[in-house]
């Protein structure tokens, strides 16, 4: 199992929201790629990167930040977050992220994703935010009528590598992870799970890496230092 530190990017500036609201934001002072390089100092190789203004607008809005986060820390670095069209996933892509995350026009558009599943592969994640056990989209603000857990039990036989489910209640709330949700899912999902959301202790991860998940993304926890980052990689190591 492996850990994601987060960074999320709004107005170009690192920020954490609490459940997904943008109204509840701490932002930091520091920048992306100040974060990125800490993280890599404390021994992370990989990250989690959200552009929090794309989720909303449907459009890479910080791209130039992620594409400096990538190219000066050669970390496994991995995007969400307004993605919605193929020419942002090539352009990401060819700016050397590892993997791209689909999320809302996923959810919307199906044979949009099975195209690109069959173009870049395992390059490509499936993003699961759920509120309520039903899936969000649109930047979190338009709640579906699609099962969150159904969605990603689907995405294996898709093709779908790997899968991010984000419990959004628990999202940078400090309250702890979902943890029954991913005690469901990695033994009925055929594709790796990377479980994000409200984690909060290295108990927690401990815990998670005993239920099989991949991977495990620290946001809040991280910048409030709930957890220690070094704490958090040994104990995914086990």
């Amino acid at each position: 199992m492996y850990i994601l530190p987060a960074i999320d990017i709004r107005g170009g500036k690192v920020v954490r929201l609490t459940y997904g609201d943008y109204d509840q934001e701490t932002r930091y002072e520091m920048t992306p790629l100040e974060a990125a390089m800490d993280f890599k100092a404390a021994g992370a190789e990989y990250l989690h990167v959200v552009d929090l203004d794309g989720a909303k607008d449907g459009k890479l809005m910080n791209f130039d930040a992620i594409k400096e986060i990538v190219e000066k820390t050669g970390m496994f670095v991995e995007v969400g977050g307004g993605i919605r069209n193929y020419d942002s996933i090539a352009a990401y892509i060819k700016c050397g992220v590892s993997r791209v995350i689909l999320g809302t026009v996923a959810t919307n558009n199906l044979p949009f994703l099975r195209d690109m599943l069959e173009e870049f592969k395992e390059k490509i994640a499936l993003g699961i935010d759920a509120k309520d056990g039903y899936v969000c989209v649109d930047g979190w603000k338009t709640v579906t009528k699609t099962k969150g857990e159904d969605h990603a039990r689907r995405a294996g036989p898709m093709g779908v590598k790997t899968v991010v489910y984000t419990d959004i209640g628990r999202d940078g709330a400090l309250q702890g992870t979902n943890l029954e949700v991913y005690r469901r899912l990695v033994p009925d999902c055929s594709c790796d799970i990377i479980a994000s959301g409200g984690v909060t202790s290295v108990d927690e991860i401990k815990a998670l890496r005993e239920i099989g998940v991949t991977g495990v993304i620290i946001g809040k926890a991280l910048y409030t230092g709930k957890i220690d980052l070094k704490e958090a990689l040994a104990a995914a190591k086990g």
